[in-house]
């Protein structure tokens, strides 16, 4: 598994910038570019931080198949696991209304 194309695509699925992601780990910018370059292998903890910076479990992280879905609709996916239930109520009434035009 290539590990810093995962971690590039759901950080650019998210929006987040390799800076902004470092931050939110307490890691140096330079390592998440040599994991993302592949120079560089993250431990599992580093590994663990990043998902959850990124809003996803190891368990998405470790699924292949979540590269079949371009980057906005992760980007929905990953904004819609915030919601309430009410909320994702909502949601689906509104994305039903607006597929029927």
């Amino acid at each position: 598994m290539n590990y810093g194309q995962r971690i590039k695509f759901f950080r650019n699925t998210v929006g987040i910038s390799a800076n902004a992601l470092a931050k939110k780990v307490g890691l140096d910018p330079t390592t998440i570019y040599k994991i993302e370059a592949n120079d560089s292998k993250p431990s599992l903890g580093s590994l663990e931080s990043i998902c959850t910076a990124l809003g996803i479990s190891l368990a998405e992280f470790f699924t292949e198949e979540e590269q079949v879905l371009g980057p906005e609709i992760q980007r929905l996916l990953s904004t819609a696991k915030k919601l309430s239930p009410e909320q994702i109520d909502y949601l689906q009434k509104l994305l039903e209304s607006i597929s029927k035009d």
